[in-house]
């Protein structure tokens, strides 16, 4: 079992198999900031909210809050881009709202566009570096491996309960204060360990070591727990996949790092090809090639 966490090539029923795509609130279609409503304090706000503030300028709300400063409350808060333009990416991420639809028709409404975006802040160099092909490459390769995560963004937590007392490494320091069968896959890229929810948590800023089921409440903490692995940690590779793609190493090089002990090196071929077949298709949909080195 790998120390990393365990793929979610163990999975079932989803969660909420049933819960059908939500539109947010927010959209990448909106023509101006003047279309958002003004930000009232006190009023409550929940993930993906987007809001127009005295500055004149747009923010969106990357955790619930009651009416908190969006320019005094930046953990709750980030500034986002609405003079984008009809169909175009929010910001500077390469995945416009559309296209991320046409990504994951049948996904659950837990995994929103806006989620996403709201946690592109912590790793701004993410889909923002080098070239415009890389940029949209790298998008790709990591949307892709998160959808043989979680089968396309339906699963939002590990399915074989089975699993769950196994991600406690009680001979770590902090144990598991949670509990022995609180650290099961959870998310896009299926966290599981206490010393990966402590380690993801401390990066972050966020107490996912005691308060692990917040990657399956919260939207945006879920993907920044997706972000952070694929951003920071090389797993059983060599090198992040972040890494990977930005400096040409190719997409086999991430499904190395994510699940590599597993899959790579004749391990299982089938669960590499659907990876890559993902992959191929995701970047068909941005407009770009897929580059070399796809297996691993």
């Amino acid at each position: 079992m790998s120390r990393r966490r365990i793929s979610a090539v163990v999975t079932a029923l989803a969660l909420s198999a049933a819960v059908p795509v939500l539109v947010p609130t927010s959209s990448a279609s909106a023509a101006t900031c003047s279309s958002y409503p003004s930000w009232v304090a006190g009023k409550a706000y929940v993930t993906g909210d987007i809001v127009r503030y005295t500055d004149g300028k747009a923010y969106i709300a990357e955790h619930d809050n009651p009416g908190y400063d969006p320019v005094i409350s930046t953990w709750y808060w980030t500034p986002y881009n609405c003079d984008s333009g009809s169909g175009t990416p929010v910001g500077n991420f390469v995945v416009s709202e559309a296209q991320f639809n046409q990504m994951f028709p049948n996904r659950n409404g837990f995994y929103t566009y806006s989620g996403l975006t709201a946690a592109l802040n912590a790793y701004p160099g993410f889909a923002n570096t080098g070239g415009d092909e890389t940029k949209k490459q790298e998008a790709a390769a990591f949307l892709a491996n998160v959808s043989h995560e979680t089968g396309g963004l339906v699963h939002v937590v590990e399915q074989n309960t089975a699993n769950y007392p196994h991600y406690c490494d009680w001979g770590q320091p902090y144990g598991c204060p949670a509990g022995q069968s609180a650290y099961y896959g959870r998310g896009p890229i299926q966290l599981s360990w206490n010393f990966n929810y402590k380690a993801a948590g401390d990066a972050l800023g966020i107490d996912l070591l005691n308060n692990p089921s917040l990657v399956q409440t919260d939207a945006s903490v879920a993907w920044k727990t997706g972000l952070w692995y694929w951003n920071t940690q090389s797993g059983p590779g060599s090198m992040t996949p972040h890494n990977a793609m930005v400096n040409g190493a190719g997409f086999g090089q991430t499904i190395r790092s994510i699940n590599g002990s597993l899959e790579c090196d004749g391990r299982n071929p089938a669960q590499v090809q659907s990876r890559v077949t993902t992959y191929q298709q995701f970047t068909q949909i941005l407009g770009v090639s897929a580059g070399a080195n796809l297996y691993c």
